[in-house]
């Protein structure tokens, strides 16, 4: 088990990056943690949904950053009672450095895993669900990714990597992955 109590840990990427996985296992790998996934607060929306999308409307926004100040303030409740939090969502472009912002848990880390397009294809072929189609393709938000997200924290391109050794690069690299505190 590794030492890190109290903390808050953003995964980040695109769809199909692994995000899931990776924040899993890392969470199984600390001693006391939560895995937090930012979509929930998303699907907890019964009625008045506006799906988030390339041109987005002003109450998709909305809803969007809603769903990002939700999912800080319960990973800052969950880390003021001294639990590790690994947030999973995506968080990217514009966005990153509010959703960042809304946490005021210290030591916070923000973990990016970049894949390549291509890694991100094959693994969305092999999923049962399926996160891209009309509005957002693969090369859309890979675009969003590299070069529209702020170059913060550890970003890793997991192309050819296992989840396990992922989780072994965050956990070593965690000095690189802080961004506050």
């Amino acid at each position: 088990m590794h030492e890190l109590s109290s903390a808050v840990v953003l995964v980040t990427g695109v769809m199909a990056s692994g995000k899931s996985t990776v924040a899993q296992s890392l969470a199984e790998r600390l001693p006391r943690s939560v895995h937090l996934r930012g979509d929930g607060f998303r699907r907890m929306v019964v009625c008045g949904r506006e799906e988030f999308t390339p041109e987005p409307t002003a109450e998709a926004t909305a809803q969007l950053r809603l769903r990002h100040q939700a999912s800080a303030a319960v990973a800052d409740l969950y880390a003021g009672a001294g639990w590790t939090v690994v947030v999973q969502d995506v968080v990217l472009g514009e966005y990153l450095d509010a959703f960042l912002d809304a946490v005021t848990t210290r030591p916070l880390y923000l973990v990016v895993l970049a894949p390549s397009a291509e890694a991100v294809a094959l693994r969305e072929a092999g999923r049962r669900k399926s996160g891209y189609g009309v509005a957002w393709t693969i090369d859309v938000l890979d675009h969003a990714l590299r070069q529209e997200t702020p170059r913060r924290g550890l970003w890793l391109n997991t192309s050819h990597q296992t989840p396990d050794q992922t989780v072994d690069r965050i956990l070593a690299g965690l000095d690189a992955a802080r961004v506050a505190g």
